[in-house]
């Protein structure tokens, strides 16, 4: 089947984050909106077709997922990545947000310490500080235009603060790293060595680009969290259907407790259609849209190295969120964000909303018709040239 990434579908008047909330977050209307992490593609047409099959039913009453979904998610991260789970280790949540959290409740007391990566996802902070813990952060080290771990630092933080948990982000987002089975060993090593659980949210997995590859960190700790959802990979973050894998049952069962405290029982019966759907049909509509990002990444690096040369796009390793270094401009980051959204007419993600590292860099979705990110290339140039 041919799929269509070329066509521009209106998403304004959708109650979409991403295209109708300007004024509620404090920006101009008019802008081209490329930050929140969905896409402007429709689905994959399989899925749209059981969802519309579902949704002509007409009853939406209590449900929960059956074999045939438990399957369909076993079988695609066994053979996409090597991790095979069974039925009774995966734990269904309604977001990997919802997950991070309750995680934290589960494994930690308040004022325990959460260690993160930084700059990194937002929710990570929140998730941490809005319950209470103390939050520790392992600054990466950006080196020529890559990202690097301070294993020393990571090390010492974790025994000079006590920390209970890690919140691992991999693939990492917004640097795009993808961390090599040497790195993550030597992060679980440490983890082990001082008692420390492992969330890794693995929600960019799918999106790896050639000469890089995921490991699930669940094949190198046994005790580990792996947080996984359809929701980036298939455009379904609406639907609200997300898996969590934990082999180890007394760590499996502490979450559970504290995700049932919680008062959170079914998934969204959509959602349950969607990621079955999602998982054991749509395979080769991810395999063309993977093609589609790909040259998308290709035609802003070649943009921007003929056009706009002080703007450097760090090492595209995964996800489709590029992380744009603009420090050789030399200005400050409330001037950068003043040149972007009044300037370039722009919406695109802060770097400092990510946390200690993210000063002079902006985050752009690039997961969008081509000649869109065209458009906002072109108008990046006539801001910045």
């Amino acid at each position: 089947m041919n799929y269509d990434f070329d066509t521009i579908i209106n998403r304004y008047g959708t109650n979409s984050i991403k295209y109708d909330f300007a004024h509620e977050k404090g920006k101009p209307e008019g802008l081209l909106p490329m930050w929140v992490a969905d896409m402007d593609f429709l689905a994959p047409p399989e899925v749209l077709a059981d969802i519309q099959k579902a949704v002509s039913h007409g009853i939406f009453g209590y449900s929960e997922p059956k074999d045939d979904y438990y399957n369909a998610v076993i079988e695609w991260f066994g053979s996409h990545f090597g991790y095979y789970t069974e039925k009774n280790e995966i734990i269904t949540v309604p977001g990997l947000v919802f997950g991070l959290a309750q995680a934290v409740h589960a494994f930690t007391a308040p004022n325990d310490a959460v260690i993160i990566q930084t700059p990194v996802y937002p929710p990570f902070y929140d998730v941490v500080l809005s319950n209470g813990r103390k939050l520790v952060t392992n600054p990466l080290i950006y080196d020529n235009g890559k990202y690097l771990i301070d294993f020393e630092d990571f090390e010492r933080k974790i025994k000079d603060n006590d920390v209970k948990l890690f919140i691992l982000c991999s693939p990492h987002n917004p640097v795009g790293r993808v961390w090599t089975r040497e790195e993550l060993e030597r992060m679980s090593n440490i983890c082990v060595k001082y008692g420390v659980i492992v969330v890794s949210d693995e929600i960019h997995c799918d999106f790896v680009w050639q000469g890089h590859e995921h490991i699930c960190f669940g094949l190198l700790n046994e005790n580990a969290v792996v947080a996984t959802a359809p929701s980036k990979t298939f455009n379904l973050a609406g639907l609200q259907a997300s898996n969590i894998f934990v082999k180890n049952e007394d760590i499996r069962n502490k979450l559970k407790a504290e995700i049932n405290r919680s008062g959170y029982s079914q998934l969204n019966v959509l959602g349950i259609v969607a990621c079955q759907s999602a998982y054991t049909k749509g395979g080769a509509w991810l395999g063309a849209l993977k093609a589609y990002l790909t040259e998308n990444i290709r035609l802003i690096q070649d943009f921007l190295t003929a056009r706009l040369p002080k703007i450097k796009p760090v090492d595209p390793q995964s996800t489709y969120l590029l992380w744009l270094d603009f420090s050789e401009y030399g200005l400050t980051q409330a001037e950068l964000d003043r040149k972007i959204t009044e300037g370039a007419k722009l919406w695109l993600n802060n770097g400092t909303m990510f946390g200690a590292g993210g000063e002079g860099f902006q985050r752009i979705n690039i997961a969008c018709p081509r000649i869109t990110l065209i458009n906002a290339l072109e108008k990046l140039e006539y801001e910045f040239s």
